[in-house]
Formats: C-alpha cells, sequence, structure tokens
C-alpha cells in the first residue's frame, strides 16, 4: 500500500515537503487553515537568495533549492526571474567590505558574483544607479511574486501529481499518522507540521522547548514615480550585517560602526532595504525585524518613513505607497532551521530566519530523504 503523508501548512515549507514526498509517488494530503496561503511565505519579497547564504550547509541548500524553483516555474507556469539582485554600496566601508568578499570568500567557495563600479556600473538602468559607489550582483538569486507563484505551484502540485489540498481546514490536534481537523480525521504513516510562526495551536510543548521567538517586519508597496523597468532584486550595503555571507568578514566591522554612528535607529529597529519589483510595476520594500513571543500589531509610521527614505535615496526616485502591511516568521538563536522528531510517525519542519523561499525547498528534500530512509 502506498504511503500517505499528512502535511499540516501549505506555505512554502509545507509545499516544499509535499512535492519532495508526491515525486516519490507517496500520497500526500496538506491541511491549510485558511482558503489561501496568508503568511510569510506570501508576505514576503519573493526572493530566493544564493549569494547571502554564509558557506556550509545554507549555501549549498539555497543552490540546491535554487535547481527546484526552476523546475517548479517550468511546470507550473509561474514568473521567475534568475537575472540575480544587485546590492549597492553606498559608502566607502561597503565597498571594501563587498571587494572583499568578491576576492576572498566568492572564490573559495564559488558564488557567482561580480562587482560593478565605474562604467559598468553607470550602465546599469542608464544610470539610475550611478550615484551609489558599487554594485554587487548576485548572479545566481532568483525573484518570484509570491502571491502569484505560491497559488500557482499548489495548483501543479494538485494537477500533475494528485497532491490533495484541505483549505478552510483547521487542524485542532496532531498524533504519530493522524490528525484530527475541522473537517474530520485523518491518518497516514507519517505527520509533518509545518505551521510557521504557530507554536502554540500544535506540538505547544515540544516547540516551547526550543525557546522560539516571532519576528514582525513592516512592510510596503509602492509604485516609483519613474518608470525604473526594474526587473532585479535590489539590496543595500545595510544588508551586509545581516546576511551570513558578509556579516562576519573582517571588513563587517567597519560597516556595523558606521551604521551605529550614523543611524543607530536602523540598528535598533533592524531595518535593511530589500527592494522586489512585482510584474505589474510596482515594488515591494521592506523591512524592519521586532522579535517577541507575541508580535504587536500596531506598526510604527516612523518605521515606515525610513524605509520609505531609504527606498528613494538607492532608487534615486520618489515613490508613492499603495499597500501596508506585517511581515511575520519565526525566530530563534543560532539555529537556522530545526527538524524535529517529536515520536515516529510524527515532526515539525520549522525555518528560524527569513530565508525560508531561499533554502526551503531544498531543506524539505533533506527531510523527506530521512523520514524515507534515503540517508
Amino acid at each position: 500500500m502506498t504511503q500517505q503523508i499528512l502535511i499540516v501548512g501549505a506555505g512554502i515549507l509545507g509545499l516544499s515537503h509535499a512535492y519532495a514526498a508526491a515525486k516519490r509517488g507517496l500520497k500526500v494530503r496538506v491541511f491549510e487553515r485558511t482558503s489561501t496561503p496568508l503568511g510569510a511565505s506570501v508576505r514576503n519579497f519573493g526572493q530566493a537568495l544564493v549569494t547571502g547564504q554564509p558557506p556550509g550547509v545554507m549555501l549549498d541548500l539555497a543552490r540546491a533549492s535554487r535547481a527546484i524553483w526552476g523546475e517548479w516555474a517550468k511546470h507550473a507556469g509561474f514568473g521567475l526571474k534568475r537575472n540575480g539582485s544587485f546590492l549597492f554600496a553606498r559608502t566607502e566601508a561597503e565597498e571594501h567590505l563587498l571587494e572583499a568578499f568578491c576576492l576572498g570568500r566568492a572564490q573559495a567557495h564559488g558564488y557567482r558574483a561580480e562587482l560593478l563600479r565605474g562604467r559598468d556600473l553607470r550602465g546599469l538602468y542608464d544610470g539610475q544607479f550611478s550615484h551609489h559607489r558599487a554594485a554587487l550582483h548576485g548572479l545566481d538569486d532568483q525573484q518570484v511574486y509570491s502571491r502569484e507563484a505560491i497559488p500557482a505551484l499548489i495548483n501543479y502540485l494538485h494537477r500533475a501529481l494528485g497532491v490533495e489540498f484541505h483549505f478552510s481546514t483547521l487542524v485542532r490536534e496532531v498524533e504519530p499518522g493522524c490528525v484530527h481537523t475541522t473537517a474530520g480525521r485523518f491518518k497516514g504513516s507519517q505527520v509533518i507540521v509545518c505551521s510557521g510562526h504557530d507554536y502554540q495551536t500544535l506540538l505547544a510543548e515540544p516547540l516551547a522547548r526550543l525557546n522560539p521567538r516571532i519576528c514582525r517586519l513592516q512592510m510596503l508597496r509602492v509604485r516609483p514615480q519613474v518608470d525604473l523597468k526594474l526587473q532585479h532584486a535590489l539590496l543595500t550595503g545595510l544588508s551586509c550585517v545581516h546576511y551570513g555571507a558578509f556579516a562576519d568578514l573582517p571588513q563587517a566591522a567597519a560597516v556595523q560602526a558606521e551604521i551605529l554612528r550614523d543611524s543607530p535607529h536602523l540598528d535598533r529597529h533592524g531595518i535593511h532595504l530589500l527592494i522586489s519589483p512585482t510584474p505589474y510595476g510596482e515594488l515591494i520594500i521592506g523591512d524592519s525585524h521586532d522579535y517577541s513571543s507575541d508580535p504587536s500589531p500596531f506598526n510604527g509610521e516612523q518605521v515606515d518613513n525610513w524605509l520609505l527614505q531609504l527606498c528613494e535615496e538607492t532608487l534615486d526616485c520618489r515613490v508613492q505607497v499603495v499597500e501596508r502591511w506585517q511581515g511575520v516568521y519565526g525566530a530563534k538563536g543560532a539555529s537556522p532551521f530545526t527538524w524535529l522528531e517529536v515520536a515516529p510517525g510524527l515532526n515539525a519542519a520549522l525555518m528560524h530566519t527569513g530565508v525560508g523561499m531561499s533554502v526551503g525547498p531544498a531543506m524539505a528534500e533533506s527531510n523527506i530523504a530521512r523520514l524515507l530512509g534515503e540517508k
């Protein structure tokens, strides 16, 4: 008899585990409490970054996930920008850090990245970004419009791989090989809980031992007053103290000191600028980072103003706000993810950073292989 996998959660982790199991011929059911995914996977930037990941397991997962995203886009039919990202150096310290990365770590670990300066920088988008000192082009970085890509992926999993989805279905309780839901009781050989930042509804006691936190982000959708025709994800040197590919390099200390000296409010609120173009000429921008056990529902207008200021300085044009919302994801200590074996037939997969889109597909592949005894 074919094994049946029961997955709680239809965010990127739940869908990644569903894909990894279904492509192996397993029967898969996915349960989601809302009528469509509304968590981190659709609130985020849609950036699947390879360049920012630190050497080791995270870089390996990001590279493997890149290939999986390519397969998904091909078969599910959603747009996938594979032309990379640009990380702009605004100061001398940021430029030195990016230069050190390219000359050292990038070569040692095979990052596909190039540093644009001078004529190359001035030629980027007809000189729109020539007010920066340099731009790191991360050639392997990808971007999707999550609001369309996630539903398209769900449709593909159902249509082509036979995954059964139960939306608007709350899972009240889980036990080895069984889930109790508002639509009834379902049995399978394995249960995988991928419930994102919800640490209280299911498996509350074992999850509490991980001392998890929730990260709340302020995010906006804006329309630039100049038709940029932007086709790349954008970051600034502020991200260098947040992403592991750069943050532990000796030159990062000068960037961090510069932020603390000139813009301590950015450090205090965990602000570093990310920009993702949508297919409709708008830009998703953010973000800030506020960590707690219960995220506040209240946004600070000043934080949004700082983000908008950074955005306009980076783009060298004014923008108009179209939409505001809160992003959210689970967070915890130094470990980027956890595969929690609660009992035989009952497991949980958790991300503790905001890079689920970047590494989640390959992480799920590894988890399913382990579950089936493949390695």
